[in-house]
């Protein structure tokens, strides 16, 4: 099961690389859901020299005061026998370390660049992985040490600041607390125990480590501890012996220190019957086959996460769209199909596939009879201007049988108003095909992706409808003046002559039109002209579909495409220049996906070999 760590390792750095961790997401993540050990304890409680210990090397920064003032990830490698030890940092890559004295370096400059030469701390992480055939496979989190004052430059909130962010490692219920406390202080004081019981009132979660043992005053021992009897934990305590100062200074290395320490347990009487589960050599074996243990126990909650993720990280990706081509043809290709995309969409209204359409037909079935209900024909049709009319026809010299340019010139006056109705509809359709066609860019995803795209697609397809509906227009007011220039034969043949009604041409020509003759002139042109209504009322329709709706489905876009086949690669790049915040997304997204795929491959194929 070793490679079950070194791969969550793996993953754990590839989250990191990609921002893929809970410091930069208020969601869950890989990296959340990936189990690790914290490092917990009070300034001076011995912390670095047990993670130096369970390393073998001397490479944290050491001095009085907050040293730790960011939190250190460390994944530890075991390599082959014999492989040379090295170090890397996440920030440098492809730069390896082989003297560990460079590498304590270069966690203090690194702590700096982000903090400057003060005391003040970060929650940015240090990244560190060592390679080296001592070590076991393990990743620890070393967070900066508890305190209860502030220091001399330090802010006054440095305490609560310190609480919360080691509170944001610990809280998190896949993480396992390596609680450090010094053996020579009253435990019930323990900074590391008391905020440890805070997030994991049960313990299940904590293992106990004690050091300074070694420093207790003559007469007493830590038995009562290690046992589990002054503070009862659900794994057992771990008594440490670390370097003392003075080896510090003598550059003891940790082969011999691990030495004298195993002497120390099996040597000194009170823990001797324990000396097999004490010392920091144990303590590394037993952190690295526990975290063993608790990945494989999260294998499953893992594999939930990274399905999900993925899910959505590919809808998230569809989108957005797809990149740009690089190439004139691939873009020209691009920008076809989208507006291929966009003309289906506007189609799919038109046809009833999406909502919209049907408003176009309430303008022919309602808003155009409604419009032709509403001319006023009787003030056409009144008694004073039809006898004005008809008597204007005949000019100095009366009509000898009927009065026929007084009747076209009433059926004239009356149809001409039907042109107002005639290009209302046009005009009412027009802006309907305008709605549909931004909708239709609303709701083209691809077109979101190119702002300059959709705004040239947009001002193509408006003035298509422009010229389409001038097209309309003209045809439709042409159905009009048609019933204007040509009267109905049939209407003229079936008039009552004068001298059947009983005119005399001798007398006045006021006097040859009583009232009565009068109303049926009126009564007769009315009925002609409602004839020619019914009739508009059809045709208009159909001349604004063919002229409009018609053309539209056919070829909204064609003028735009011819333009298009003229553009150069520049203009054609303009086009599909994106939202810049939008190409960023893209890729972090097309990245994370990669790491989540990768990783549920590598994880499913664990999970299948248990």
């Amino acid at each position: 099961m070793e490679n079950l760590i070194s791969l969550v390792n793996k993953i754990q750095r590839a989250c990191t690389a990609l921002g893929d961790h809970g410091e930069n997401s208020a969601l869950p993540t890989l990296w959340d859901s990936l189990p690790a050990i914290a490092v917990v304890g009070g300034q001076s409680s011995g912390k670095s020299s047990v993670l130096e210990s369970v390393v073998g090397k001397d490479f944290l920064p050491r001095g009085s005061g907050i040293v730790t003032r960011r939190p250190l990830v460390l994944q530890l490698h075991k390599s082959d026998e014999g492989s040379r030890e090295y170090a890397e940092f996440l920030h440098l890559p492809r730069k390896r370390f082989t003297d560990f004295a460079a590498v304590r370096k270069e966690i203090q400059d690194e702590t700096d660049r982000e903090t400057g030469r003060t005391k003040q701390i970060s929650s940015v992480p240090i990244h560190l992985s060592i390679y080296s055939p001592n070590v076991v496979n393990l990743t620890l989190i070393d967070l900066p040490g508890l305190t209860k004052v502030a220091v001399e430059g330090q802010p006054d909130s440095i305490v609560k600041d310190i609480e919360d962010m080691v509170r944001s490692y610990i809280e998190k219920p896949n993480c396992i607390i390596l609680a450090i406390s010094p053996a020579n202080q009253d435990l019930a004081t323990s900074d590391a125990i008391k905020i440890s019981r805070e997030v994991d009132p049960s313990g299940d979660r904590t293992i106990g480590v004690l050091t300074k043992i070694d420093l207790m005053d003559k007469g007493t021992d830590a038995v009562d501890v290690l046992e589990g009897r002054a503070m009862r934990l659900k794994f057992p305590w771990i008594g440490v012996v670390n370097r003392s100062q003075a080896d510090i200074n003598k550059n003891v290395d940790m082969i011999a220190a691990r030495r004298r320490e195993r002497e120390y347990f099996n040597s000194t009487p009170e823990y001797k019957h324990l000396a097999h589960r004490m010392g920091s050599e144990h303590l590394g074996k037993m952190l690295s086959k526990h975290l063993e243990t608790v990945i494989k126990s999260k294998i499953p909650g893992i594999q939930s996460l990274i399905n999900k993720t993925i899910a959505e990280l590919e809808a998230e990706l569809t989108r957005l769209g797809k990149p740009v081509a690089a190439d004139a043809g691939g873009k020209l290709y691009s920008i076809m199909e989208i507006c291929r995309s966009f003309d289906q969409i506007f189609k799919d209204h038109l046809d009833g596939v999406r909502p919209g359409g049907d408003k176009i037909y309430n303008v022919f079935d309602n808003q155009l009879p409604a419009a032709l209900k509403r001319l006023q024909f009787d003030k056409q049709l009144s008694m004073e201007n039809i006898r004005k009319l008809i008597t204007e026809a005949d000019g100095y010299q009366p009509h000898l049988i009927a009065p026929e340019q007084g009747y076209r010139r009433l059926i004239e006056s009356s149809l001409v108003t039907i042109r107002g109705p005639a290009e209302a509809a046009v005009d009412a359709v027009h802006s309907l095909l305008k709605d549909l066609v931004h909708k239709a860019i609303s709701e083209t995803v691809d077109l979101k992706q190119y702002p300059g795209l959709r705004v040239e697609v947009g001002a193509a397809a408006v003035d298509s409808l422009e010229r389409m509906r001038d097209e309309s227009k003209r045809a439709t007011l042409q159905l009009v003046d048609m019933e204007c220039s040509y009267l109905t034969v049939d209407f003229f043949r079936k008039l009552p002559q004068d001298v059947d009604k009983g005119g005399n041409p001798t007398h006045s020509i006021f006097d040859r039109y009583n009232d009565s003759y009068l109303r049926r002139i009126g009564t007769t042109i009315l009925s002609y002209v409602n004839m020619v209504c019914a009739t508009l009322r059809h045709s208009i329709p159909k001349s604004i579909v063919y002229c409009q709706v018609r053309e539209a489905k056919r070829s909204l876009l064609d003028h735009f495409f011819t333009e298009l086949g003229k553009m150069e690669t520049k203009r054609l790049s303009s086009l599909l220049n994106e939202d810049p915040a939008i190409m960023e997304r893209r890729g972090a997204l097309a990245k994370r996906l990669e790491l989540y795929r990768s990783a549920q491959a590598e994880i499913d194929a664990v999970a299948w070999s248990k």
